[in-house]
Order: structure tokens, then sequence, then C-alpha cells
């Protein structure tokens, strides 16, 4: 023991206390995560109105394909279109900047 915590023992007592509540905390929080696995945790994320949300958009994707009749096939024109988004998508994403340009700050 050093001089400080000779003349007051009441230093000894709060270090072994925080000591002690440390490692209390660490076996709760251990106890409570593994006791609850992760199932609690898609709570934190959602509430209760989005979670009713979800379930029930994934019925209606699962169930209305099967009750619907079948559509006739969309033009061919239509078709293209998604393809024609993503040679565009692509040749933006491959495009060459000019990063001296898009860094300079006018003052």
């Amino acid at each position: 023991m050093d001089a400080r915590t000779s003349k007051n023992p009441t230093i000894v007592q709060r270090k072994t206390t925080i000591q002690a509540t440390t490692t209390e905390r660490r076996k709760l929080e251990y106890t409570r995560s593994f006791s609850k696995g992760h199932g609690g945790r898609i709570f934190r994320y959602f509430t209760m109105e989005s979670l009713i949300l979800l379930v029930c958009l994934t019925v209606s994707l699962l169930i209305l394909p099967l009750v619907l009749p079948p559509l006739p096939p969309p033009p061919f024109l239509l078709l293209l279109l998604p393809i024609c988004i993503l040679g565009l998508l692509m040749i933006l994403a491959f495009m060459p900047s000019n990063v001296r340009d898009a860094t300079y700050a006018y003052v």
C-alpha cells in the first residue's frame, strides 16, 4: 500500500466497490445477452407498427401471386427500359472524373 491509501481506508473500499460493481455488471450483461439470445435485438430497431406492416407486406407478396390471374407480357420496348438504365449506370460508374474540379473550393 502506498502512503495515501494507508492513511485513508475509504479509498481502498471505493476501489474494491468499483471493481465489484463492474464485475457484477459484466456478469449481468452476459446473463442478459445469453438468456435473451439475438431475438430481442429486432425490437430495438423496429416499432410494433412497422413490424406488423412488414409482416403484412410479406404475406401479401407471397399470397397475391397465387390468387391473381396471370398477366399478359409487357410490350417489348418496356422490357428494354431496365437494360437501358443499367447501361447508363455502368457508363456513369466507369466514366473518369476530374477530381481536382470536384475538390476545389470556390471562395
